[in-house]
C-alpha cells in the first residue's frame, strides 16, 4: 500500500480516494473507521488493527493532532507486543510510507480531519 496524497479531510491511497478517517493493513484499506468517542482512540476502536495482527502500529491523530490516544490504549497494545507511533497524520503518513516499505507487518489507523 501507498499513500500518494494527503490533505486535510483527504486521503489517496493506491490511486484510491478516501474522505473518511481509515485504517491500512498489508492487505487492505478500511475506509470509514470511527471511533466510539470520537476523538478519544480506545482499544475497542482497534478491532481491524488487531486482526491484521502488525508489528508496528503508526496512529495518525489528525491535522491538527487533536485525537488522543490513552495512556491505557497504548499499554495495551504494547502487551500484546504491537510497537505503536503516535504522529499528526502527515507525519504518520510518511513514516507509514517509509516503513511498510522495509517491514510487512505495518498498520496505520489515520484520523483525517482536526
Amino acid at each position: 500500500m501507498q499513500i500518494t496524497d494527503y490533505r486535510f479531510g483527504r486521503i489517496e491511497i493506491d490511486g484510491e480516494i478516501y474522505s473518511s478517517d481509515v485504517i491500512i493493513t498489508p492487505e487492505s484499506v478500511v475506509g470509514g473507521w470511527w471511533r466510539r468517542t470520537g476523538h478519544n482512540l480506545a482499544v475497542a476502536d482497534l478491532d481491524a488493527v488487531l486482526s491484521a495482527r502488525p508489528d508496528t502500529l503508526i496512529i495518525g491523530c489528525g491535522y491538527y493532532g487533536r485525537m488522543q490516544v490513552p495512556a491505557a490504549t497504548r499499554s495495551f497494545l504494547e502487551h500484546k507486543g504491537v510497537r505503536v507511533e503516535v504522529a499528526t497524520t502527515a507525519d504518520a503518513v510518511r513514516r507509514f510510507n517509509r516503513l511498510q516499505r522495509d517491514a510487512a507487518r505495518v498498520v496505520a489507523a489515520l484520523h483525517l480531519t482536526c
